[in-house]
């Protein structure tokens, strides 16, 4: 550690802190962690690149009679995805009462019905990992709040408890859930602050030894392999009575400070912000290229889902127009569904309103459910919609019913998801084409678990193994489509892009930039009917004489026949069939 090192973590902290005592406390309790902590001997060449993809999946999706989850977990990887996937993200695997692993109640634990550490070690063997840091509340189970119940130093400052009835109007809402609940403790009642819900209670990070706990817990899981954090709920990490206690400057100056750790001690890891808010301030959290790494790309999944439900991607072409880049060493991760449903706030200025109440109307028609969020004036809004991907896409707005193009609706998703400039991620039930688990809603009473099925692993591997099953073909078609990905650099994720606009039908994206030799032209028809679509009027088509469709076996586009027909919801990627007398497939064979 250097002077300047130490100098700017100080720096974090007393924007963090107006006090010069909470400053030294959590600045002692960080050099004692950073002397502890011995720096990753791996570099990588690049934080990320055209052969990252990544699956979100919990650790008990699959299950089987006498394996431990993680275990049968690892067999699925290795069995359907090791040649596509190369980073797992398994959600909360810690011991936990509630919220399906989001109420912790030991971060140093894995819980022990999954498998433990060890199980870790060996999926991290074989694929990168991303762990959970589930910075803003714990399990009112976990021993934090028992022993701040029991008046036990130091715990007894580690939650928010409320007294008296101020204003809380202004605090922006995720749940319609009550914001204080009560907790009884050896000093009476008290009203402790809980964002999500009664089992999930609000850290005191006003409170520097809780900051110093969760950067401990964060270094934890650096030593255990994770090579991309996800800050969970980070937005809401600061509170301040009177303000809307979400994205304030102590929690950007927190972010900035993790950062700056990571860069110390663990320079190839990556730290990743999960705010599910309004467009721009999802944003926010790049800062000046000081804060996350990456952030999720929360718009993309409500516009495409909007843009093939309607056949029409005015919205999501004029959204992807005016996206500006993210700045420089950081990227998006883009996905379209998540073991959450699909948010709606970050759609917000983007769609008009009466769409996303037409959007809501035809996923309830589709089987969905929607979960609400509380206003500041009292009213609730919907705050995203509860359904898989896959049923989502079962049929159109003006559908009589279910129609064939089902499959071809849901792989043109993706696609357009891959070709957008970031880190493709991919949900484990749009991975094997789940239908919508209403079973497990009525078990468990939570509109969530509709999109949250328990494979039983043998019933899977059948569905799979047999030719007709839609879950056999998207798997097949989607594992194919991330491997042809990974051959080419215009998907870097430092690659730019640029979106052409030739009408609502399609959804058009140039991936090309300084030392790519070969760009891409991602060509997508959003509708349920064949297209005919010029393609020399698309810019620099014609400065290349013929082109390779990469999805359809090569097939060669010329000038003199470049008025493609494309099928309902078919995807091209093209590029130019050769560049200085080298051949794109030869390049893409040997890249």
């Amino acid at each position: 550690m250097t002077q300047a090192n130490l100098a700017r973590i100080k720096a974090h902290l007393q924007n963090i802190y107006e006090d010069s005592i909470k400053v030294e406390i959590a600045y002692q309790g960080i050099v004692e962690l950073l002397v502890q902590q011995s720096k990753s001997n791996e570099q990588r060449p690049k934080k990320w690149d055209q052969k990252d993809a990544l699956l979100i999946t919990y650790g008990d999706s699959f299950l089987q009679d006498g394996e431990m989850p993680l275990v049968t977990l690892q067999r699925f990887l290795d069995e359907y995805v090791k040649d596509s996937i190369n980073c797992v993200h398994i959600l909360p695997f810690f011991p936990y009462s509630s919220d399906d692993g989001f109420s912790v109640i030991d971060y140093l634990m894995v819980d022990p019905d999954l498998g433990d550490w060890t199980d870790i070690a060996q999926l991290n063997k074989h694929y990168d990992l991303m762990f959970d840091l589930v910075i803003n509340h714990v399990s009112r189970e976990s021993l934090w709040f028992t022993d701040y119940k029991a008046g036990r130093a130091p715990y007894t400052d580690f939650f928010i408890d409320v007294a008296g009835d101020p204003d809380l109007s202004q605090v922006t809402r995720p749940r319609n859930t009550p914001l204080l609940v009560p907790a009884y403790t050896h000093h009476g009642r008290k009203k402790v602050w809980a964002t999500f819900s009664a089992d999930q209670i609000d850290l005191n990070f006003a409170n520097p030894l809780v900051l110093v706990k969760m950067l401990q817990v964060l270094m934890f899981y650096v030593q255990q392999g994770s090579r991309i954090i996800r800050l969970d709920a980070i937005a809401f990490l600061w509170k301040k009575i009177g303000t809307p206690c979400v994205h304030l400057l102590q929690t950007h100056e927190a972010v900035k400070l993790m950062r700056s750790l990571l860069d110390l001690v663990a320079p190839d890891v990556i730290l990743l912000t999960e705010t599910n808010v309004p467009h721009q301030e999802n944003l926010s959290y790049f800062g000046e290229s000081d804060e996350a790494h990456m952030v999720y790309q929360f718009s993309l999944a409500p516009l495409i889902l909007h843009a093939l439900h309607r056949g029409d991607g005015s919205y999501l072409t004029d959204w992807a127009s005016h996206l500006e880049p993210p700045p420089d060493n950081c990227t998006f991760l883009n996905f379209t569904a998540s073991h959450d449903g699909v948010g709606l706030r970050p759609v917000e200025g983007i769609l008009p309103q009466r769409e996303v109440e037409d959007l809501v109307n035809n996923m309830h028609r589709l089987g969905g459910f929607v979960s609400m969020k509380s206003n500041p004036d009292g009213t609730q809004s919907p705050y995203e919609i509860n359904i898989t991907y896959f049923s989502a896409l079962r049929e159109t707005h003006n559908s009589n019913g279910p129609d064939q193009w089902q499959v071809e609706r849901f792989i043109c998703s993706q696609n357009m998801m891959m070709c957008l400039q970031g880190v493709p991620a991919f949900y484990v039930h749009s991975l094997t084409a789940t239908p919508n688990d209403r079973d497990g809603v009525e078990k468990t009473g939570r509109t969530r678990s509709i999109n949250r099925r328990k494979w039983d692993y043998s019933y899977l591997q059948a569905l799979i193994g047999s030719e007709r099953s839609s879950n056999a073909e998207v798997i097949k078609r989607l594992t194919n489509l991330i491997k042809q990905r990974k051959k080419h650099k215009a998907f870097d994720p430092h690659t730019p892009q640029r979106v052409v606009d030739l009408g609502s039908n399609f959804f058009i994206l140039w991936r090309a930039g300084d030392g790519v030799k070969f760009p891409l032209l991602a060509v997508h028809n959003l509708t349920a009917e064949i297209q005919p679509l010029d393609l020399t009027l698309i810019d620099g088509f014609t400065a290349h004489k013929a082109w390779v469709d990469l999805l359809a076996a090569g097939q060669i586009i010329s000038l003199q026949s470049s008025k493609a027909m494309l099928q309902p919801y078919q995807s091209m990627w093209l590029m130019p069939q050769e560049i200085d007398g080298e051949s794109a497939l030869w390049a893409i064979s040997t890249n």
